[in-house]
């Protein structure tokens, strides 16, 4: 593993060191994001220069237990394991995870030739009061920092400044959010929530 990464040219050595840096802060790597500014899906060359050094990463990383992945279906290189220790994510960054999934996986079924889902924070809010999951309603501040943590974690994308959000506004679904919920794990989530009291718990994710 040492001479691999001796072999490399310094330039390539200090980008590798980059990516690992990089995927271990996010514990995601998307192949495809989109850009606001061109409103057009741009290539990640992160995503492929990783995948490239790819057997290398994976050996770096199984020093500390933790497992490298790469899904080119959706197009996801992530890291896993129980020593990657998530942020602790407020209720509602936790609730907005779940409402995503759901809406994802409903566009996925009909849809076959994007990896990519789309929606409104309108639609997120109304999913939330028909499973009775909100029980009461966020503050602006409250919603707008959630979004922020969710695009930190490159979970979704916002297609309109954060600071001018409303039911309209609308966010890319990216397909890491199928990497972090299992269909069968949301609806067990749910009715953890539903059945739950009013406490303001948080999740780790």
């Amino acid at each position: 593993m040492i001479n691999y990464y001796e072999e490399l040219p310094p330039e390539e050595q200090r980008k590798l060191t980059e990516y690992i840096g990089q995927l271990y802060r996010q514990t995601f790597l998307l192949e495809r994001r989109y850009d606001r500014k061109t409103k057009r899906y741009q290539i990640n060359k992160d995503y492929y220069q990783c995948s490239k050094h790819l057997e290398f990463i994976k050996a770096y990383f199984a020093i500390m237990n933790i497992e490298v992945m790469e899904n080119s279906q959706i197009g996801v290189i992530y890291i896993r394991g129980e020593q990657v220790v998530g942020e602790k994510l407020p209720k509602l960054a936790t609730l907005y995870i779940l409402i995503l999934k759901l809406i994802y996986d409903e566009q996925m079924s009909t849809v076959s030739t994007s990896v990519n889902a789309v929606t409104s924070l309108g639609e997120i809010h109304e999913k939330l009061g028909t499973y009775r999951l909100l029980k009461k309603q966020p503050s602006v501040t409250e919603i707008r920092r959630c979004l922020a943590l969710l695009k930190r974690y490159q979970l979704i994308e916002p297609l309109d400044i954060l600071e001018e959000m409303d039911g309209q506004s609308r966010l890319v679904i990216y397909p890491t959010v199928n990497v972090v919920l299992m269909g069968d794990d949301v609806r067990a989530l749910i009715e953890t929530y539903t059945e739950g009291d009013e406490e303001d718990d948080e999740s780790e994710v």
